[in-house]
Formats: structure tokens, C-alpha cells, sequence
């Protein structure tokens, strides 16, 4: 009997955010960090974006430019934004530069999220590394000081957008914190995870603080930032961020382009399971195609199980147990646009399932329950 060789090919119909949001890492940028989870996946992250392009910190003046606009071209500083509303005050690029100020809304400066007297001072790449250093109002950047971040329970000043200091209210810290709205905890909290993985071993002579030892978090820190990354997801900013800053440093924040590390190096271990399944499977031809899963947590790639006998025959895949490609089976990474199942019988009825998935190895979480897409195409003679 003669065996037929069919190319079934995969079209993406890819929405705007997730496009943006994958489309311009490098093709291999993360490929040394695959499989890998915990301390092994912090070093090869920090070898993937360490010996960068450092900017002089007075080029961060025209950088924010690029990095840090709003739609309406006017400086984003989160301490003062109110996402979905009117901020009390706007910045323009170089004409509100401080300078001197003595209240709210006098002047923009360079604020180190990550403030430097952690890493010693004056000291480069620390001092001018834009994933850390973002512009903020001159004023409310001298009333955060050098504390740390934290949870504010009675506040003793609050910025006029909400922006909060006082005695620390999460486990494990009670000193003096500095509490940034919520829309833009989870923005911090990957600033923080870059800082512990770009200067991973590189931060011996650095003095920390309450809040890390050298560039990694203290145990109530971790626990802390974790809960923020978690409760306020990515957005379009930050996106748009890490793209500008690629641009000016050539490396990029991991814990943008890919948030599931965080749950793998800090985490309980298994990647954050994808929202949502994928929809518009379907059958033409010889064609599979499909729409991508949208919303919170995409997937990093889809595995397509296929059986020769029904749906039914299809095993769900279990988490934490990868599958390898085979016959019957393969991984699609999320955004790819051709795959092909090979050496198919001529005349016969193939059943296929799509199950989208996070992480790899030993850290991998399928999402097996929703609306689980499955098709069947038989072959021709």
C-alpha cells in the first residue's frame, strides 16, 4: 500500500497584543533558557541579557523620550498617571526637566526604581540601566527617598495620585515603604526581578538594603512581588517598553516577554496555565487553522495530539510531563505558521485536538479544560 505525504499548515490569525507582545523578540533570543526552571534559568537568563549597551545618564534625558511617552506625547510617570482618568499634572519632554522643585508637579527627574545607593552609588551599568530608571515627578521621587516598596496600611503623605508612604504592612516588614498605585505594581515588581537576574553574581560589593541582599529580594520582598506581577499582568506600556529600550540597550526584560519565568524561578515551579483555549479549529483541505488564544496568560505554544481511531482515543496530556514530537504528536510554538504531519494513510480519517501550554520539561501546564478544539480531515486515495 502506498503511503501519502500531506503538509498540514498552521495559520496564526494573530490579534494586535499578542504580536506585540512576541513579534519583536529575536528568533532564539530565550532558546539557551528552554527547559530550564529555578537558579538555572536566573543564570542563563542573566548570560542571555548581561553585557549590555550602556546609555551615559545623561542620554536618558532623550531616551525617555522613546521609552517612557504617552499616546498624547507627554512624559509617563506612573507616580503621577491615573490610568482611565485625568492626572493631575503632565509633563513635557525637556522643558519640565528638573531643576528645583518644592511641590507636586514642578518637574520631572531620573528616578532609580532601584534606588542606587543598593548598588553603591554612581556606578555603571546599575546607575543608568533604563529597565530600572524611569521619569518621575522631582518631588514625590524625594518623598519615596531610597525606601523600599511595600504595603502601606496608615500612610503619613500620599501623592495626588495615590501614590502612598508610610509603615509597611506585608508579612515580614514593618519599616518605612513607599506604595505605588496599583496599575503599576506589577511594572515595579519586573523591574525588580530584571535587577536580580541581570546583575545575577555581579553583585558582590553591593551594599543592599531592608529590601534585597546585593540584587536578589529578601524572602518578604520575593513573596510581595510576586503577588503584584501576579495581580497586575503585563500591559501595552510595558510592552511598548521593552521594545524602545531593546532598541537603546540591545537586551530586553525577560519577565515581560515571558512572565511564566517568574513562577519558575520564584514560583511554586509550574508555569501560570494559559487562560483560555484556542478556537476556530478547523479542517479545509488539507489546511488546519485556527485563532489564537487571547487574554491574560497566552500560551507559549500548543501541542496537536492526533489519533487515527476518534476523538476519544486522544489522551489529555498531563502537566508537568512534556511530549516529545512524534507521529501522533507536535509542539507548535505560539506565532509559527506552518507544521506538517507526515507519511499519513491514503483513505483514512485522522482526529486531531489542540491543547495550549506554558513552560517546558518538568514545569509545563497544559490547559485541558474549556472548549478543547478537535477535528478530523481523512485522507484521499
Amino acid at each position: 500500500m502506498n503511503r501519502l505525504s500531506f503538509n498540514f499548515i498552521f495559520y496564526f490569525q494573530l490579534l494586535l497584543w499578542p504580536a506585540l507582545l512576541y513579534g519583536q523578540i529575536p528568533p532564539g533570543y530565550y532558546d539557551p533558557a528552554a527547559g530550564l526552571s529555578g537558579t538555572p534559568l536566573q543564570s542563563a537568563l542573566h548570560d542571555i541579557i548581561d553585557n549590555h549597551t550602556v546609555r551615559s545618564y545623561s542620554q536618558l534625558w532623550t531616551d525617555f523620550q522613546s521609552t517612557d511617552a504617552k499616546s498624547n506625547g507627554k512624559v509617563w510617570d506612573i507616580y503621577s498617571d491615573v490610568p482611565g482618568g485625568t492626572p493631575p499634572y503632565e509633563y513635557t519632554f525637556g522643558g519640565d526637566q528638573c531643576g528645583t522643585y518644592s511641590q507636586e508637579g514642578d518637574c520631572y527627574n531620573r528616578e532609580h526604581t532601584f534606588p542606587k545607593s543598593w548598588f553603591g552609588g554612581e556606578v555603571s551599568p546599575m546607575y543608568s540601566d533604563l529597565f530600572q530608571v524611569m521619569p518621575a515627578d522631582g518631588f514625590v521621587n524625594s518623598q519615596r527617598s531610597n525606601y523600599p516598596y511595600g504595603e502601606v496600611g496608615s500612610y503619613t503623605w500620599i501623592s495626588q495620585n495615590g501614590s502612598k508612604l508610610g509603615s509597611c504592612i506585608y508579612p515580614g516588614y514593618s519599616g518605612t515603604v513607599f506604595e505605588p498605585i496599583d496599575e503599576y505594581k506589577g511594572d515595579v515588581a519586573r523591574n525588580y526581578f530584571y535587577m536580580a537576574t541581570r546583575y545575577y553574581g555581579e553583585d558582590g560589593s553591593w551594599p543592599g538594603s531592608d529590601m534585597v541582599d546585593g540584587s536578589q529580594l529578601k524572602e518578604w520582598a520575593k513573596n510581595m512581588l510576586v503577588e503584584w506581577s501576579n495581580n497586575d499582568p503585563v500591559s501595552q506600556k510595558e510592552i511598548d517598553r521593552n521594545n524602545a529600550i531593546y532598541n537603546l540597550q540591545n537586551n530586553r526584560n525577560p519577565f515581560i516577554d515571558h512572565p511564566e519565568y517568574i513562577g519558575l524561578i520564584w514560583g511554586d515551579g509550574l508555569a501560570t496555565e494559559p487562560a483560555y483555549q484556542a478556537t476556530d479549529f478547523a479542517a479545509q483541505n488539507i489546511t488546519l487553522t485556527w485563532t489564537d488564544a487571547t487574554g491574560t496568560y497566552l500560551p507559549d505554544a500548543y501541542l496537536i495530539r492526533m489519533s487515527d481511531s476518534g476523538f476519544d482515543a486522544i489522551a489529555i496530556p498531563v502537566d508537568g510531563i512534556s511530549v516529545s514530537d512524534d507521529f501522533w504528536n507536535l509542539n507548535v510554538n505560539y506565532g509559527v505558521e506552518n507544521c506538517m504531519f507526515d507519511n499519513l494513510e491514503p483513505n483514512t480519517t485522522y482526529y486531531f485536538k489542540i491543547f495550549g501550554y506554558s513552560g517546558s520539561g518538568t514545569s509545563i501546564d497544559y490547559k485541558t479544560d474549556g472548549n478543547i478544539m478537535q477535528v478530523s480531515i481523512t485522507t484521499s486515495n
